[in-house]
């Protein structure tokens, strides 16, 4: 397996770390070596937050450069095209269609960019998809995280049963259950719409 870099960006509060956690633990499963990084914006006031994940044999830097990453995993539109200039020409975005105003939209300073998900898509594979509506109807609306970690999990050669022990260790025993379904739920999702191998 070759290398793989991983961009998942959202806003605070969006669980993007936690995501990265549990593709960090499902990786170690597998036997892969990992490194997870995160930069932190005004997360505590909704700013961007992004998470870098690198995966592979032999990992030493767990910075991603420009140019570079296989997948970027968004959580909301503005932050899949904020982050745009990580994605490799041939790479893939999954992109949460959710729209959250940043602070100069919600203060009428500025207006929230159009059809963020039909420009993209002129220049790369992309697939967008309603987590908050999937998540909703797992169980559990602040599962929606888990939905898009179950919609990236086509892309990745890992077992199911990788993905289930880190989501085990990582999600308190009550809400296990449900996020599992979440998971299902959105690997479900994509398995209508995304390619799978491409990272073979």
């Amino acid at each position: 397996m070759t290398d793989i870099n991983i961009v998942i960006a959202g806003v605070g509060g969006q669980g993007t770390v936690l995501a990265g956690c549990v593709i960090g633990r499902a990786a170690l499963g597998c036997g892969l070596d990992v490194k997870v990084s995160e930069i932190h914006g005004m997360a505590q006031r909704g700013g961007s937050v992004v998470t870098f994940v690198k995966i592979g044999r032999n990992i030493f830097s767990p910075v991603i450069e420009e140019n570079s990453a296989d997948i970027v995993l968004a959580f909301e539109q503005l932050e899949a095209s904020r982050s745009e200039k990580y994605l490799r020409k041939d790479g893939v975005m999954i992109i949460n269609d959710q729209q959250i105003d940043p602070m100069p939209v919600a203060a009428g300073k500025a207006k929230y960019p159009e059809n963020i998900c039909e420009t993209l898509s002129k220049k790369y594979h992309v697939a967008s998809l309603n987590a908050h509506e999937i998540a909703t109807n797992s169980g559990l609306a602040k599962a929606a995280n888990i939905v898009m970690l179950g919609a990236v999990s086509a892309y990745l050669e890992f077992d199911d049963a990788a993905w289930f022990d880190a989501l085990k260790n990582i999600i308190p025993e009550k809400y296990l259950d449900v996020n599992i379904k979440a998971f299902v739920a959105g690997k479900s999702e994509s398995k209508g719409d995304l390619k799978h191998g491409i990272l073979e």
